[in-house]
């Protein structure tokens, strides 16, 4: 078997079923399976799934972890090639899988690739020129990074965050790799952590640009702020990382951003009342982004219930 499709999912509804249809429809020169596992869905997916020629496999909710889970899911499979998905990552084209396997394959010594991923079509003016900048800048071609410079990578914290950059909503992982580098069980940042892992141990990462999915959130002002306050901590606990290192940063950063953004608004929303609408909800939203990043920060010194209120993924783990 040459890739297996490792997709969890909880109460993933109708775009869930369109995923693992997407899938399923990939032109690729070999073969491939797919697992789903699921974690308690109350919403009949489970039942769709089981028309479907896939495995499924099913674990109680309070069993799911970022990275155990997905762990369990490469243990159920025997794909050279570990393909992660989330419940929510629609495939954009039928060659999806097959570029992201001929990325990994670029290398032998490549431990895993990742794609990129594209908005929904109802993704704000904002997010979707985030998105395109941010995958932009791993190239427009295929391409294999790694640590090439000890100094370099000891020293600059931009290095090191560009060579851990990774996302198991749209990656492989080559499975003899993943069977001596597993991914880690955290609450946050699995993907990032198993790249940062996966380079020290001295091999290769590549980047599929044509392996693309449609993956995007329009977060509300609450959960902006609870994201970020996740990414924030967990960044900061595994990594050192200090996404906002004063309450200066957080005032002078989020004008800049909704500078940015207004100027993003007026170019790509054409109705005057909607660029209204989002120059209005505009620095509100970047406000409780910067705000969450600079709470996740100093997580430390807060106490457990505040923890408990700002973070969204301990939130979704409680339900």
């Amino acid at each position: 078997m040459k890739a297996s499709v490792v997709i969890p999912a909880k109460n993933g509804g109708d775009l869930l079923i369109k995923v693992v249809e997407q899938v399923l429809a990939q032109r690729a020169p070999w073969p491939f399976e797919v697992l789903v596992i699921d974690s308690g869905s109350s919403d009949g997916s489970t039942d769709a799934l089981r028309k479907l020629p896939i495995t499924l496999h099913s674990i109680p909710s309070h069993e799911f972890g970022h990275g155990k889970t997905r762990n369990l899911g490469a243990s159920l499979t025997s794909g050279e090639f570990i393909i992660f998905l989330t419940h929510d990552a629609l495939p954009a084209h039928a060659r999806w899988l097959a570029a992201l396997i001929e990325a990994a394959e670029l290398s032998p010594d490549t431990g895993g690739a990742f794609g990129p991923h594209l908005p929904y079509p109802d993704a704000s003016p904002m997010l979707q020129r985030e998105l395109t900048q941010h995958f932009r800048g791993f190239g427009e071609t295929p391409s294999v990074v790694r640590n090439e410079d000890q100094e370099r990578y000891a020293r600059e914290e931009g290095y090191r965050q560009f060579l851990h950059f990774f996302s198991s909503n749209n990656a492989c992982l080559r499975r003899s790799v993943w069977e001596r580098i597993p991914l880690r069980d955290v609450d946050f940042a699995e993907d990032q952590m198993w790249a940062k892992d996966m380079i020290e141990a001295g091999y290769a990462k590549a980047y599929a640009p044509e392996a693309a999915v449609f993956h995007s959130h329009n977060f509300g002002i609450t959960e902006s702020l609870q994201r970020a306050f996740d990414e924030s901590r967990a960044l900061n606990r595994l990594f050192g990382y200090v996404l906002s290192p004063g309450l200066s940063h957080v005032i002078s950063h989020s004008m800049r951003l909704t500078q940015r953004d207004w100027q993003w608004v007026g170019e790509d929303v054409a109705q005057a009342e909607h660029r209204l609408l989002w120059r209005m909800r505009v620095p509100l939203l970047n406000l409780a982004r910067l705000s969450g990043h600079y709470l996740g920060a100093r997580h430390a010194s807060l106490p457990d219930w505040l923890i408990e209120t700002l973070s969204r993924d301990k939130r979704l783990f409680r339900s």
